[in-house]
């Protein structure tokens, strides 16, 4: 597999001895041109790598705030041939940040696998993020992505232990997304210790950087867990912008989430990754 946009700027930022900055935002929240309006904004605010939710009406491991951006989304006639569009219109733009679709596995097989995995790279898709599944189903979509050059991240969690890491890491690439709470999204904050610890036993048997997500909301958290993860995704804190301005226009909305990336990759960017133990 040739080296993909992800792989290029975990890369960069290693050199740099940074952690990156992972936005997550829902395609189509709160409607699809505002959605594309924060999506072209997050680079130039410090977003280093992009997630874009794929609404789904049944999101199980989604917290409240997600669950209602792609309740939101749906509304407003969000689709999966939208969410393709979207990102192609964004690559217009943007031929460098690496995009990562996160999501289940119903509206893509819905869609089609083949023909879904084809359009996705087609529009400039770099990874994907399949949250319901497990490494027992890789030839359904994992392989298939993987032949087509999309890195597969897949996720692990406080109590994947040693007996299934080695499953979960089994064509893995692009990244590790390590979800730092046992529970759905936004739930609590994270334990720092226990993630610094979680990161370091993952480290150990993998040589992918480890982005740590799920629970991340403030500036001063990012900070910690930039420490020892290669990457900190931030997500139920940036759709909660967009749900606390939408009595304004677009621009109050795409103004607030960018504000709150920028405060986060300042932050970051000050922050030196120290090695593992």
């Amino acid at each position: 597999m040739t080296q993909s946009r992800i792989d290029t700027r975990f890369a960069e930022l290693k050199e740099e001895g940074r952690p990156a900055l992972v936005t997550f935002v829902m395609a189509g929240d709160p409607d699809y041109d505002t959605s594309l309006d924060i999506l072209k904004s997050l680079p130039s605010a410090g977003a280093d790598v992009m997630e874009i939710g794929m609404p789904f009406s049944d999101p199980m491991a989604d917290g409240p705030a997600i669950q209602l951006a792609g309740q939101r989304a749906l509304k407003a006639g969000q689709d999966m041939h939208k969410t393709l569009q979207m990102v192609r219109e964004f690559r217009s733009g943007d031929k460098d940040t690496p995009i990562v679709l996160m999501g289940y596995y119903n509206p893509i097989y819905i869609y089609g696998n083949e023909q879904f995995l084809a359009d996705a790279r087609e529009a400039g898709v770099d990874g994907l993020i399949i949250v319901d599944l497990p490494p027992e189903a890789d030839e359904e979509l994992c392989v298939p992505a993987i032949k087509l050059g999309l890195n597969f991240i897949r996720l692990a969690t406080p109590t994947t232990d040693d007996d299934r890491l080695p499953q979960v890491l089994h064509n893995t690439s692009g990244f590790v997304y390590y979800v730092s709470i046992t529970g759905i999204t936004g739930a609590a904050a994270p334990n720092t210790t226990k993630v610094a610890a979680a990161v370091n036993r993952i480290k150990r048997s993998t040589e992918l950087p480890v982005a740590v997500g799920f629970g991340v909301k403030s500036v001063e958290q990012a900070q910690v867990i930039g420490e020892v993860a290669d990457g900190v995704v931030v997500g139920s804190a940036l759709v909660s912008e967009i749900a606390a301005n939408l009595d304004g226009n677009g621009e109050t909305a795409c103004r607030a989430v960018t504000n709150l990336v920028s405060e986060l990759a300042v932050g970051l960017r000050s922050t030196k990754l120290k090695k593992s133990a």
